[in-house]
């Protein structure tokens, strides 16, 4: 007999779907801190995510309460004066459609929430909001194990998006942040990471604040005949 607790092929499809174009990155947050059984939900769901050879190289540091203040603290006092370092390279050059689609979702923001096209102060100003997490009361800080190199990186890539697609599912918002790995050796010592491993990335997360102006544009996806080529 049919399990009537699984959802359909296409039904589960639809699912999917309208997670996928729901999610977006949330740039401004609401205050209010969520249940941690919500937070271990999405966590278990994420540790399904596949790897190579299943090496599951993804650790994961989850703050809440005063543990996300004293890194929004730490992070916002840091950057003022501390060189950036990440422990993974960032990308040497943006070009072609690679900086335009870049350009598109700085020129959005900044549109959003009212930054005026050369106009370098505010456009800091609205970049340290990174610092401040936006706002959000909790966050989470993905490493991956050195020696596992590019691969491992690209696992917690995967991690990642196995993450916030269980946050939207969940109704909870995430963005995630390269900002916070250009300051790797601020978070290697204030979380005590061990030097075996490097940071990828920060999440975070929590009810996104639908009024604030920075949430109120979505990007573009280029069309999949544009980045698929079929053979037959």
């Amino acid at each position: 007999m049919p399990d009537d607790r699984v959802a359909s092929p296409g039904h589960a499809m639809a699912m999917l779907e309208d997670i996928l174009a729901r999610r977006h990155s949330c740039r401004a947050f609401r205050p209010e801190s969520m249940d941690e059984a919500v937070i271990r939900r999405i966590l278990t769901a994420a540790q399904r995510t596949p790897s190579w050879c299943n090496a599951q190289p993804w650790r994961v540091i989850t703050t809440s309460g005063a543990a996300t203040e004293a890194l929004r603290v730490g992070l916002m006092e840091h950057v003022r004066s501390g060189e950036r370092r990440p422990d993974i390279a960032f990308p040497e050059a943006y070009r072609g459609e690679y900086q335009d689609r870049r350009r598109e979702c700085g020129f959005q923001l900044h549109d959003a929430v009212g930054v005026a096209r050369g106009d370098r102060g505010a456009s800091a100003r609205q970049a340290a909001e990174n610092f401040r997490l936006f706002g959000a009361p909790h966050a989470a800080l993905v490493t991956t194990e050195a020696a596992l190199g590019t691969y491992g990186a690209v696992d917690c890539g995967a991690y990642i998006t196995a993450f916030m697609l269980t946050a939207q599912a969940l109704g909870v918002a995430c963005v995630a942040q390269a900002a916070l790995a250009a300051y790797s050796p601020f978070l290697r010592t204030h979380f005590g990471i061990p030097e075996s491993r490097k940071v990828v990335c920060g999440i975070a997360f929590r009810f996104e604040d639908a009024s604030h102006p920075a949430n109120a544009f979505r990007t573009s996806r280029a069309p999949t005949e544009e980045v698929v080529e079929w053979r037959s």
